[in-house]
């Protein structure tokens, strides 16, 4: 998918294909199915993980500019996106115009604090960690750049 699109757009520097991450959003199969949706769906431009995970994982953090392929709950490529901010803070940072973009369920904050308590808290169990609202995460905003139908 993601040499398919840098056929079709020669103009783009493209990331290193050592460094296209290829990934499913969430901690199942399911999860990752339903939140793929949000982004065919167009809502979901945004996403938000705990750095002590990228750490654990020795994974580094997303780049500005870089892009990866978002696959559903079988490991299918849907999209491909392309980070355009990454920003460092707090859980308890984020704010209403992150939850918005983030594009999931009702869009609202409330809803975003309650499943991400939920999705960190067992993020945090796998590494062995407290969740605590000071735990540091990595928010991340990005376009769809592929295929051509769901681009921005």
């Amino acid at each position: 998918m993601y040499a398919d699109y840098l056929a079709a757009h020669p103009e783009v520097v493209p990331t290193p294909a050592s460094e296209v991450a290829v990934e499913c959003f969430g901690d199942s199969p399911e999860l990752a199915d339903e939140l793929v949706e949000f982004i065919v769906g167009g809502t979901k431009r945004a996403t938000a993980s705990l750095v002590a995970g990228y750490a654990a994982d020795e994974e580094p953090l997303p780049k500005v500019g870089a892009h990866w392929v978002c696959c559903d709950g079988s490991g299918r490529p849907r999209a491909v996106l392309r980070t355009w901010e990454i920003r460092l803070g707090p859980f308890r940072s984020v704010d209403e115009r992150f939850a918005w973009d983030e594009g999931e369920y009702d869009r609202t904050l409330e809803s975003w604090l309650e499943g991400h308590r939920r999705a960190h808290g067992r993020e945090a169990a796998r590494l062995g960690i407290e969740f605590t609202e000071d735990l540091e995460v990595c928010f991340e905003r990005f376009s769809c750049v592929w295929p051509p139908e769901l681009a921005d």
